[in-house]
């Protein structure tokens, strides 16, 4: 029987040393064929083939006719005589200017108190009342029979102070013209110094007037932005905690 039992334990920790293993399974297995090796840069694609990739649907308005001039050359919001050069239709590409300069500080205080007192006598009770003293006769005042009382103080503060300054420059693809002529674009930008790629990425809806002549738009100007800035290789590795730490933060209850 013991044996039995030894062998399904063994069992269980084989079981569960496996598990374990397989957690890390394909990305262990790629950084360790990668050994010695610096990361890569990914390779240029079309955007809108990436596995994760969703068209945007926005609220748009009603179809309006396109107005026309005749005998005119001149087409209305044209920053050239024959052709406007800032981005219009998919495919084109603007620069995204980010300029974040941003603080901001909260502090919050609250103080709740309160008391609460309750008493009861029963003076008479069907004539039992004298009962009482009988049982309990140095005890027991019916005209003070229950007594009750509370008291809660609760004092609670909180304080928030941030900073954030991001001062960058990144192209962006047009991937998509909406309904109402905004413009969705997508942008990624990877530098690899050493053994670290830094990979900055920008995404959201931009209006074709907030384009600049210099063909270029504001990162305040741009609706549903997406902002990421990061990095992979061996610092941002040593900077995450390993598979086995995670699992346990998860997991532990304390």
């Amino acid at each position: 029987m013991n044996a039995h039992i030894g062998y399904r334990r063994s069992f269980k920790l084989a079981a569960l040393g496996s598990a374990l293993m397989l957690l890390g399974g394909c990305n262990a297995l790629e950084r360790l064929a990668g050994v010695g090796d610096s990361p890569q840069l990914s390779t240029i694609a079309n955007p809108t083939h990436e596995a994760g990739y969703k068209p945007v649907s926005m609220p748009m308005p009603a179809p309006q006719m396109a107005e026309r001039a005749p005998n005119s050359l001149w087409r209305a919001g044209s920053r050239a005589f024959f052709k406007d050069l800032r981005a219009n239709q998919v495919g084109d590409i603007v620069t995204v200017t980010i300029d974040i300069d941003e603080s901001g500080e909260i502090s919050n205080t609250t103080s709740r108190s309160r008391t609460n007192s309750e008493n009861a006598g029963v003076d008479n009770l069907l004539g039992y009342e004298t009962a009482f003293n009988k049982v309990l006769p140095q005890a027991v005042d019916p005209a003070n029979l229950l007594g009750l009382s509370s008291s809660n103080s609760n004092v609670g503060t909180g304080a928030i102070n941030r900073e954030e300054k991001i001062e960058l420059k990144v192209a962006a693809v047009v991937t998509q013209l909406l309904p109402n002529g905004n413009l969705v674009i997508q942008g990624r930008q990877e530098t690899k110094v050493n053994y670290e790629v830094r990979e900055l990425q920008i995404a959201g809806v931009i209006r074709p007037q907030d384009i600049a002549s210099d063909n270029t738009v504001a990162y305040e100007k741009i609706a549903e932005a997406r902002l990421a800035y990061g990095g992979r290789g061996h610092i941002s590795d040593v900077q995450q905690p390993r598979y086995g730490s995670q699992i346990v933060d998860i997991l532990m209850p304390f």
